[in-house]
């Protein structure tokens, strides 16, 4: 598929991973919009590329209907990529003292990391499947879920729950669009240093870099958002989940 003249709704566009993504499908052509909650970064990069920052809470039918419709007015929606994040709750699921794990933490991280994550596929697939068809299809949405899907470590429960729903929605959903032509695929990343953890990133390299098989460090948004890239222009991707990790497992803790 032909990024360049294609819309695209970055969901957490204004984030690490988002932002990335935002600047690599500008530089290849697409109209933009940064869908997020963070309004001075958003707008920053609204002045800086001439994009356009749509406020976004990925929980909120009529918040994500706007940012849609919002990419629809730039041009034929064809890109759909969800990086959104949030609050996670953790913890063991009986503590030391026989507690059981709080159930409304549950409930709030389903809700952020596996919820709003179907309300994003399933608003953005519904508009790319309005638009004419193209020989490679209408379009694609690319999801983030993670390795914890997988490998969830000790304490990280209802977030690997809700990761877990990610990816086990994938498949699910490149069949249900398949008649459309609309693909489905997921991105579950290792451990990635963003700028959001500031000062706390040498601390989080020092401790994850050594983990990873090769190359030894975190990961880098950018490598991520050219997987993105990679992803809409190969129109035999769909239905999968790639790991983006350097062969990182995570251990139990």
């Amino acid at each position: 598929m032909q990024i360049s003249g294609s819309s695209a709704v970055v969901v957490g566009g204004a984030g690490g991973l988002g932002e990335a993504t935002v600047r690599r499908l500008h530089s290849a052509g697409a109209k933009v919009v940064v869908a997020d909650l963070a309004d001075d970064k958003g707008k920053a990069l609204e002045d800086e590329l001439g994009v356009r920052y749509v406020r976004t809470d990925a929980t909120s039918e009529a918040d994500v209907q706007e940012a849609i419709a919002a990419a629809e007015a730039e041009g034929p929606l064809r890109i759909s990529v969800d990086t959104h994040g949030g609050p996670a709750s953790g913890g063991r699921l009986v503590g030391k003292d026989g507690t059981p794990l709080d159930l409304a933490g549950f409930r709030t991280t389903i809700e952020i990391y596996l919820t709003a994550v179907f309300n994003v596929l399933r608003l953005s697939a519904a508009a790319i499947a309005r638009q004419e068809p193209l020989e490679s299809g209408r379009g694609v949405v690319v999801n983030t879920a993670s390795i914890a899907a997988f490998e969830g470590q000790i304490g990280q429960l209802p977030y690997a729950a809700a990761k877990g729903g990610v990816v086990g929605m994938t498949l699910v959903a490149a069949r249900d669009l398949s008649p459309l032509g609309v693909r489905v695929v997921t991105i579950a990343p290792g451990t990635f240093l963003t700028p959001a953890y500031g000062k706390a990133g040498d601390q989080l390299e020092a401790y994850w870099g050594p983990q990873v098989p090769f190359p030894k460090r975190m990961g880098r948004s950018p490598e991520y958002a050219a997987l993105v890239q990679s992803i809409c222009e190969n129109d035999y991707l769909n239905g999968e989940v790639i790991r983006l990790d350097g062969a990182l497992r995570f251990p139990p803790k």
